[in-house]
């Protein structure tokens, strides 16, 4: 898994059915057209619209039309981050480092909204609108645990186009998905595919797999490679619908594999990371393991499903709460885990399998500051402690 925004970077169906009568190809032409217009809505032309319209030789099909329609409406919205890093070679000379990525405007003052990962270390931003211009950018805040940043920009408000956002719950999978971005430097460049898939899990750092899982991601075969990390996916309605996050790739580039981070998680935290350039994510302040049937087997542990608590920060959550981590380390099931400790079993009367199904509750369903109830097993006997949510500490 990669996440197509740095230069380093590079996170399936036959006949008539039985007892029908066979429609004619005429008649399946006509249905594909009337559908591929539904699709465009306002963004065909009335000749398009008109029921039945025959393309012309030499002309544009419908599908064409909408590509290009939404193309015209959102590319001048979009725009190319570069990310400048400082490293040092041999001798400990400063050795600038370049990374490219793409953006949005979002509002009309100027702020961009791109991936986290794209401006992460960077020492200095610069972005490129689609007339050329160049200028610096502001970081005004990152919100690493769903791949989001906001830039701001200073630029005339003639040259501001901020796109629309779109409803990401509306989403089905085949429906026309639209991409718009810098791949490998190349601006406002446009691919075109579908809605693979919807719900996908993708981890954070994909390399890491104990690291966050982002939920309900978009899968799409439009064509993303390095360099399109931050654009918008649209809809044939030119509305944005995620932003273009990794891809699934064994080469590098595209094999029609992305994804996407949905808009509705965009929209809900973009109010947070303007105001406050941070998301207050709530927080227990544990490590654990998650608990496998072979894993429970081999330790003949009284659960085969829950999360081993295997450390408990000091002065968080947790800690105030009572909360007790392992004590020492084992090997089991080819895995070294930490015992001894408490083990959670469930939160809010909700049975938890996994250490992503606890985080992904407390996503969904609490803010800091909330009050949940964990039930816990200690040295076999069940019990409950109620824990007072914190907000989880900067990287």
């Amino acid at each position: 898994m990669r996440a197509p925004g740095k230069n380093w970077e590079g996170a399936r169906r036959c006949g008539p059915p039985m007892g029908r009568r066979p429609v004619s190809a005429s008649a399946v032409r006509a249905a594909v057209l009337a559908a591929v217009i539904a699709m465009g809505g306002g963004l065909l032309s009335p000749t398009h619209r008109s029921a039945g319209a025959a393309v012309p030789e030499g002309g544009l099909s419908p599908e064409e039309q909408v590509v290009i329609n939404v193309y015209k409406q959102a590319s001048p919205g979009v725009v190319n981050i570069t990310s400048t890093t400082l490293a040092y070679d041999f001798f400990f000379n400063v050795i600038p480092q370049q990374g490219t990525g793409s953006g949005f405007f979002v509002d009309d003052k100027g702020h961009v909204l791109t991936n986290s990962h794209v401006v992460e270390d960077a020492q200095r931003l610069e972005v490129t609108l689609p007339d050329g211009q160049k200028g610096r950018a502001r970081l005004v805040g990152r919100d690493p645990q769903n791949d989001l940043a906001v830039l701001q920009v200073n630029v005339p408000r003639e040259k501001l186009h901020p796109l629309r956002l779109g409803d990401s719950k509306q989403l089905q999978v085949g429906q026309m998905a639209i991409a718009i971005g810098n791949p490998f430097g190349l601006q406002r460049t446009v691919t075109r595919g579908v809605i693979s898939s919807l719900g996908r899990d993708l981890r954070v750092d994909p390399s890491d797999p104990r690291s966050r899982l982002m939920r309900g991601i978009i899968q799409t075969d439009a064509a993303i490679n390095p360099g399109n990390s931050g654009g918008p996916l649209l809809n044939s309605r030119g509305e944005v619908i995620g932003i273009n996050t990794a891809i699934f790739s064994p080469s590098g580039g595209s094999v029609g594999i992305g994804f996407a981070v949905p808009v509705n998680t965009a929209k809900r935290y973009l109010p947070q990371l303007i105001a406050k350039g941070r998301v207050a994510h709530p927080w227990l302040g544990i490590t654990g393991q998650s608990i496998e049937e072979d894993l429970a087997a081999e330790l003949r542990l009284p659960v085969k499903e829950g999360i081993l608590v295997a450390q408990v920060f000091q002065g968080s959550p947790a800690d105030r709460a009572g909360l007790k981590a392992g004590r020492r380390r084992v090997q089991a099931a080819n895995r070294l885990v930490v015992v001894g400790g408490d083990i959670i079993t469930g939160i809010d009367g909700v049975k938890l399998k996994s250490v992503d199904d606890l985080t992904a509750h407390l996503d969904a369903q609490r803010e800091v500051g909330d009050a949940v109830r964990l039930d816990i097993l200690r040295d076999g006997r069940p019990m409950s402690l109620q824990v007072k949510l914190g907000e989880l500490p900067n990287e």
